[in-house]
C-alpha cells in the first residue's frame, strides 16, 4: 500500500505564482496541492477545514504579512512552513527572520525562463516539500539582541597526477568543512556561536538560494566571535573565519602549498543541489586529506555522504549530528550508513568535538 501524498497549501498573493507553484508541485506523484490562496486570512479559513502537511508561504502580502501569519501558526498550531521568496536583496532579512520563527526552509519562487531553470526549480521545490513533511519542528528562539542525481564528478576536475598523501605534508593546518540542509540555518548558528575567535578555518555549504546566503553570512557575522562571510573565489581559509558557499554556485576547497583557499564554480545540480555538500567534501578529501575535519548536519537526502566517505578514506576526522537534535535526520544518517563518520554528537557538543580534534 503506497503512502498518502503530502498535502500542501500554497499561500501567495500572486495568482501567477500560485498557478506556477501548483503545477510544479502537482507534477510529483507524492505531493497533492490541497489549495492555493491569496492571503493569510484565506489560509486560516482553509486550515480550519483541513490541516495541510506543509505550507508554502510568501512573506510580503497585503492585509497580514507572512511573518505575522507564520508567528501565529507556530504558536497556535505548528505546521511545517517553507518560505517561498523572490530573489530580492531587500527581502533577505525578513526571510532569515522567518527561519528564526520556525520556518523549516526557504526556496526561490519559480519563474519562467530556460528549460533548465524550470527543471531545476521543480527538483528543488519538490525536495523541499518532502523534507518539510518529515521535519521535526524546533522551539522558536527569541530574536537575539545583536534531476537524475549527478555525482560531484560533474563539477570536480580530474585530480592532478601527482596528488597524494605526500602533498598533504606541506601543511598541518586543520580545516573544517561543514554541510547542512533543512534546519541547517539554526543549527549552524548554534554551532558557530559556540566557537572561539581563534577557531580553525571553516568552509560551509548550506542549501539555500542565492542572495540569501550573503544575508545569512552577514547575520552570523554579527552573532559570532569568528568572522563569517559569503565565499568568493580565491578567498583564503583562515583561522577565526568561516566561508559560506554562495547560493546557486558550487564551492570547492583547494590548496596551494600551505595555503587553503576556495574556488567558486558553476555547474549542474549535484545530489539535487547547487551548492552541493558532496562537491565540497570530495574536494576536501582531495586537497586536505588528514588535515580536514568534516561535519554533516541536519538535512534531507544523501548529499555529502559519498564525499564524507572519501574524506574518511583520505584520513579526515568526521562528525555527524545525532538524530535527536536534527530537524531531519537524513544526510547524517546516510553518512553513518556508509561508515563515513567517526563520532555522532548532539548539536550542542559539536563545537567542542571540533576543537578537541583540531587542537
Amino acid at each position: 500500500m503506497s503512502a498518502a501524498p503530502i498535502r500542501v497549501l500554497i499561500v501567495d498573493d500572486s495568482a501567477v505564482v500560485r498557478r506556477t507553484l501548483g503545477e510544479v508541485l502537482s507534477s510529483d506523484p507524492d505531493i497533492e496541492v490541497m489549495g492555493a490562496v491569496g492571503d493569510p486570512f484565506a489560509a486560516a479559513e482553509r486550515i480550519r477545514d483541513e490541516v495541510p502537511d506543509v505550507i508554502t508561504l510568501d512573506i510580503e502580502m497585503p492585509g497580514m504579512d507572512g511573518l505575522t501569519f507564520l508567528e501565529k501558526i507556530m504558536s497556535q498550531h505548528p505546521i511545517p512552513v517553507i518560505i517561498c521568496s523572490s530573489l530580492a536583496e531587500q527581502g533577505a532579512q525578513s526571510t532569515l527572520r522567518a527561519l528564526e520563527l520556525g520556518a523549516v526552509d526557504v526556496i526561490a519562487k519559480p519563474k519562467l525562463g530556460t528549460q533548465r531553470f524550470l527543471t531545476e526549480s521543480t527538483v528543488l521545490l519538490c525536495e523541499a516539500v518532502k523534507a518539510a513533511a518529515v521535519a521535526r519542528l524546533r522551539p522558536v528562539r527569541q530574536q537575539p539582541t545583536v534531476e537524475p542525481k549527478l555525482t560531484a564528478d560533474a563539477v570536480l576536475a580530474p585530480p592532478p597526477a601527482a596528488a597524494g598523501s605526500a602533498a598533504m605534508l606541506e601543511t598541518t593546518e586543520k580545516v573544517v568543512v561543514i554541510g547542512a540542509s533543512t534546519g541547517g540555518t539554526e543549527a549552524l548558528r548554534e554551532l558557530l556561536e559556540r566557537l572561539p575567535a581563534d577557531a580553525p578555518g571553516i568552509v560551509i555549504v548550506q542549501h539555500m538560494p542565492e542572495v540569501f546566503t550573503r544575508a545569512f553570512a552577514n547575520r552570523l557575522n554579527d552573532l559570532c566571535k569568528i568572522t563569517v562571510k559569503e565565499a568568493e573565489s580565491n578567498d583564503t581559509v583562515l583561522r577565526g573565519r568561516a566561508l559560506i558557499a554562495p547560493g546557486n554556485h558550487h564551492t570547492l576547497l583547494k590548496r596551494s602549498g600551505a595555503r587553503y583557499y576556495v574556488e567558486i564554480k558553476d555547474g549542474p545540480l549535484v545530489c539535487r543541489h547547487r551548492p552541493s555538500v558532496d562537491v565540497l567534501f570530495r574536494s576536501a578529501a582531495r586537497y586536505a586529506g588528514p588535515n580536514a575535519v568534516g561535519v554533516i548536519l541536519t538535512g534531507m537526502g544523501d548529499d555529502g555522504a559519498r564525499g564524507m566517505r572519501e574524506m574518511k578514506e583520505s584520513g579526515a576526522y568526521n562528525i555527524a549530528q545525532d538524530e535527536i537534535t536534527c530537524v531531519v535526520f537524513g544526510m547524517p544518517n546516510e553518512a553513518i550508513k556508509r561508515q563515513a563518520v567517526d563520532r555522532v554528537v548532539p548539536l550542542p557538543a559539536i563545537a567542542d568535538s571540533i576543537l578537541a580534534h583540531t587542537r
